[in-house]
């Protein structure tokens, strides 16, 4: 297994779009996405998700770099009204970069991210039943397990339940 010796954030650019359709069409990554990814996903797909992100400020979403090669991407859901120092974090990689620390990484700099430079008070992310390993990711971050929504989201004609963990400033 190689090993991976640069991970990196930086913003999304066209020119990762067939790449990022081909990690994304991928059943093994899109079990875990909440639904927000058309399936097929297409280039097409891709290059208009990227353009629409294109004059975000400030910027929230970024591509997942390993050793020069798009990996997948990493974001933040600002929340707004009563809640609004908080964000979700919502994250996906593609399964060729799998087992190598790169969750995790990427999650401790979007979290630094969102409390150092957004001022943020609260992230959060919810993960499917069966998703172990980003319970894992969340745990090794310091995110703790507030609860869990039972029969809350409908993927693939079943009702699974989500579990919902959250990271505070204090």
């Amino acid at each position: 297994m190689p090993v991976i010796t640069d991970i990196q954030l930086r913003p999304l650019e066209l020119a990762d779009a067939e790449m990022m359709a081909q990690l994304a069409n991928n059943d093994n990554v899109q079990i875990n996405l909440r639904g927000t990814l058309p399936s097929p996903y297409t280039p097409d797909d891709a290059r208009t998700f990227i353009s629409d992100l294109q004059h975000q400020q400030p910027k929230l979403h970024f591509a997942i770099e390993c050793d020069g090669q798009f990996a997948g991407m990493i974001g933040l859901l600002l929340h707004t009204g009563s809640v609004l120092k908080s964000a979700e974090v919502g994250y996906w990689i593609g399964e060729p970069f799998w087992g190598k620390g790169i969750a995790t990484q990427v999650l401790q700099s979007i979290t630094q991210l969102g409390f150092s430079r957004l001022h943020l008070n609260r992230l959060f992310a919810g993960v499917f039943e069966w998703n172990k390993a980003g319970m894992r990711v969340l745990e090794k971050c310091g995110y703790q397990l507030e609860g869990i929504s039972y029969k809350h989201i409908r993927k693939n004609g079943q009702l699974v339940d989500e579990y919902w963990y959250g990271l505070t400033t204090r």
